[in-house]
């Protein structure tokens, strides 16, 4: 059995703060799918981590799933790690690729599921993406692709928290409805709260008869109260007053 949500959702608090890093608040929006996606791949599947700032969600879940041991986390961002700030090449075999610059994860996705439908295989493979990469031309072109091929063997994670680099992403370069744009591409196109575990788990087991892409409505810093659903979120290291109260959000404090 998996470690609990809640344990991926305390070591990856801890983790940050005390490799003394940011992106902790993109990491906490996409952690809970993340999580459950996990839960769906068979040993032939593939996940790919297009938001690469948001590597350490991904070591903690892998963690959870004994993928990698847990007491690597504690290298988190150090030296000579296998546990950068962004997934590695060549280090993890559950980690096919080195993403983080953005937009190229779901190309990257859609030449799997083509190969993996031209081998024959059943193998099904599942892409996070962050909202803000839908600004990049690359991610359109992909699901141009994809959708052309008819790929439902692949799904399309969107965590669709409003924030990136710079501001709010309506701020930055406003999508103006971004879902409304993608039900205009031959999609099995669904919404969830992303913080919901029930709702992510059955859209991801709904059966595909199309590429599935499902935006994921969540928060960024979800769970630090000091910092949740702000700009702050994506570059500031836990303090330990933050570690402090998120551990006591988790644990059912106010």
């Amino acid at each position: 059995m998996p470690r609990s949500l809640q344990w991926c959702h305390e070591q990856l608090i801890l983790m940050h703060a005390h490799a003394n890093v940011g992106h902790l608040g993109g990491n906490l929006s996409c952690l809970d799918a993340l999580y459950h996606a996990f839960a769906q791949l068979q040993p032939q599947d593939r996940f790919i981590l297009s938001k690469g700032h948001s590597a350490g969600a991904l070591y903690v879940v892998l963690a959870a799933y004994d993928v990698i041991p847990s007491d690597s986390l504690s290298t988190f961002h150090r030296d000579d790690t296998k546990l950068p700030g962004h997934p590695p090449a060549n280090s993890i075999d559950a980690i096919p690729f080195a993403t983080g610059s953005l937009g190229h994860g779901l190309s990257l996705a859609a030449g799997f599921a083509l190969s993996q439908r031209m081998r024959g295989t059943t193998a099904h493979t599942i892409c996070l993406t962050s909202d803000g990469e839908w600004q990049e031309g690359s991610t359109w072109e992909a699901l141009i692709f994809l959708c052309h091929h008819q790929l439902s063997n692949l799904t399309i994670l969107i965590d669709n928290n409003g924030w990136q680099g710079f501001g709010a992403t309506q701020h930055v370069a406003s999508m103006h409805d971004l879902p409304d744009k993608l039900r205009a591409f031959p999609l099995q196109l669904m919404s969830c709260d992303g913080h919901d575990s029930a709702a992510i788990v059955a859209a991801l087991q709904t059966p595909a008869t199309a590429p599935r892409c499902i935006v994921l409505n969540t928060m960024k810093g979800r769970g630090l109260p000091e910092l949740a659903d702000t700009l702050q979120s994506h570059y500031l290291p836990p303090t330990p007053l933050h570690v402090s109260h998120a551990l006591n959000y988790l644990h059912g404090g106010q």
